[in-house]
């Protein structure tokens, strides 16, 4: 404990929550049936109350989906959802590209090649956790300069949805990385230009297209085995 700070304890929905968002990465709750939510309180130890209440968040996250009188059931990406939330991500980012563009310098181009040139070596030493925050804060950049939370706090939710939870992103896929990273480079070869609109369709379009990024997104989700 650090003097001087508060202890901070959770809430049982919180705890609860955390529980879940866990063991829906590990893959551990079937998707498409219908939890067994007595059982399930009854392992961890707690009322349906937390336990509902964690369902609820996790439905507005759409991680379950809460059917009246029938249960909740996990839910798993379909193409369509995941071409959705390309067009989302891409959309908002390609936005808030577009408009924080004019106030970008020289320093923030290098800065940004540098967390490029981290990712990659990132990728080469197979460190996912190091590639996935670089590449996090690569995006992020474009975000925080905006200042819009809640635009940052929904395309968070969204790759959320296409990252975190999903057990085939425990390892890196190189050819999907690298590509991810070169598209990234051409992104600030246009910014560099002064081309905005063109850096800004570019990340929309291609890097977030989901025509363009449709085959990594089969061979992802859709063939390789868990």
């Amino acid at each position: 404990m650090v003097p001087g700070k508060p202890i901070i304890v959770k809430s049982l929905r919180e705890q609860v929550y955390e529980y879940l968002k866990a063991e829906l990465k590990r893959g551990a709750l079937d998707t498409d049936s219908f939890l067994d939510l007595n059982k399930l309180a009854k392992d961890l130890g707690v009322s349906r109350t937390p336990l509902r209440d964690a369902l609820i968040q996790l439905e507005v996250e759409e991680f379950v989906t809460i059917a009246p009188r029938r249960g909740v059931a996990v839910r798993s990406l379909q193409p369509k959802d995941i071409q959705e939330i390309y067009q989302l991500v891409g959309a908002l980012e390609g936005a808030a590209l577009m408009a924080v563009g004019p106030t970008m310098t020289a320093e923030d181009i290098t800065h940004l090649r540098e967390l490029d040139q981290r990712s990659q070596r990132a990728i080469d030493a197979g460190d996912k956790d190091g590639f996935y925050e670089t590449n996090y804060a690569f995006h992020d950049f474009f975000l925080n300069r905006l200042g819009n939370s809640r635009i940052t706090a929904l395309v968070h939710a969204k790759k959320q949805q296409l990252y975190d939870w999903n057990r085939k992103f425990e390892r890196l896929h190189v050819n999907w990385e690298n590509s991810g990273v070169h598209e990234h480079e051409e992104v600030l070869r246009l910014l560099e230009t002064g081309a905005i609109p063109e850096a800004a369709a570019y990340l929309r379009d291609v890097h977030w297209g989901f025509n363009v990024q449709e085959a990594f997104v089969n061979q992802v989700y859709f063939t390789e085995q868990g």
